[in-house]
């Protein structure tokens, strides 16, 4: 969904930053603006954000390398998915809206290949996700009254347009929300959601069959301009949650999250995040059942039982996060990454 005027405005009133106990704070050298995508596999971490910029560690986040995508400097970064050790795909989007595009990496950044392109008004990508190395989606707002959404089967080195005839009308003013990369998710082989925003209610997308067919369900989070969903996370195919409020609000402390246990066929009111505010990212902790860390504005909180309860950890603004096997990363306005303490992600 665009949103310029508030993205700058946001960056502009970015808090200090808090350091909580264990966290590790870097300001990646050669980023200035903001992180809003990130993907680990093993120790290997990538961010993403505007100008066309990322970030990339092999260490588990210690240390940092930034580079420029070229070709997509005009252009924000909205999200990136670790494929390998080496490999790795970024979703880039105009932010005045009418250029999407796709690039994709073997070689750990050092050169990046075009792989998808679409420029025509009404095209903005919202994220990306991938089941495994090959097989991934990334989905935007609606192009001529559908949503967008593109497959691949080889590792990103291809996407292919779903039909129209097979994913939802959207409801008047429906969208996608590109504050995270989280506003997309998968589970199992085949299952993926999407959460939209910007219409009367707000509602979920979702798939069985790896994104060839898509049906919608309402939330009882509601819609509006500024307001729905802004993160999904499933732990397997049937337990998931989501996650937004609305951004022009961004300390509103109404309820801002919603679970299923069906697959995402129905949404109930789990209640309020902690800290207080719309989440822009939200993520399970692996291995630990019922876990996740949801992000925004106000910092971030962890819960431990699908949504019900949180707890707030610290005030630190982030956009977007990462989380591994005992590892964690959160990312935001200034080119700020945070290591979390390992302490944090282990199973209650």
């Amino acid at each position: 969904m665009r949103w310029l005027a508030w993205l700058l405005a946001t960056i502009a009133a970015a808090p200090a930053v808090h350091r909580a106990a264990g966290q590790s704070v870097t300001h990646v050298t050669g980023m200035m603006g903001e992180f809003r995508g990130m993907s680990a596999i093993g120790s290997v971490v990538w961010a993403s954000g505007r100008g066309g910029t990322y970030a990339r560690s092999t260490d588990g986040g210690v240390t940092w390398t930034a580079g420029t995508v070229p070709g997509a400097e005009g252009m924000v970064l909205v999200d990136v998915a670790a494929l390998d050790d080496r490999s790795a795909c970024v979703l880039a989007t105009n932010f005045d809206g009418g250029l999407g595009r796709i690039y994709r990496t073997a070689d750990g950044g050092a050169t990046w290949t075009l792989s998808y392109e679409r420029e025509r008004p009404g095209v903005f990508f919202d994220g990306m996700a991938f089941w495994d190395a090959r097989r991934g989606l990334a989905f935007g707002d609606p192009v001529d009254g559908v949503f967008f959404i593109v497959r691949t089967t080889d590792g990103g080195a291809s996407w292919s347009e779903v039909r129209r005839a097979k994913i939802p009308v959207p409801l008047d003013g429906e969208a996608g929300f590109a504050a995270s990369g989280t506003a997309i998710a998968v589970a199992g082989i085949r299952h993926a959601w999407i959460g939209t925003g910007g219409g009367p209610v707000a509602r979920v997308l979702r798939t069985t069959d790896g994104g060839l067919s898509w049906s919608a369900e309402s939330t009882p989070l509601p819609g509006g301009v500024a307001t729905g969903i802004f993160g999904v996370a499933f732990r397997d195919t049937v337990h998931g949650m989501a996650v937004g409020g609305n951004y022009q609000q961004p300390a509103d402390d109404g309820p801002n999250v919603v679970r299923t246990t069906d697959g995402g066929r129905t949404w109930v009111l789990a209640g309020a995040a902690a800290p207080a505010g719309v989440r822009y990212g939200l993520a399970y902790v692996p291995g630990a059942a019922g876990a996740a860390v949801a992000v925004g504005p106000t910092g971030y909180g962890l819960t431990h039982d699908d949504g019900r309860t949180w707890v707030a950890v610290d005030t630190l603004y982030a956009f977007t996060l990462a989380l591994a096997p005992g590892r964690g990363w959160l990312a935001g306005p200034a080119g700020r990454i945070v290591r979390l303490d390992p302490a944090l992600l282990r199973p209650e």
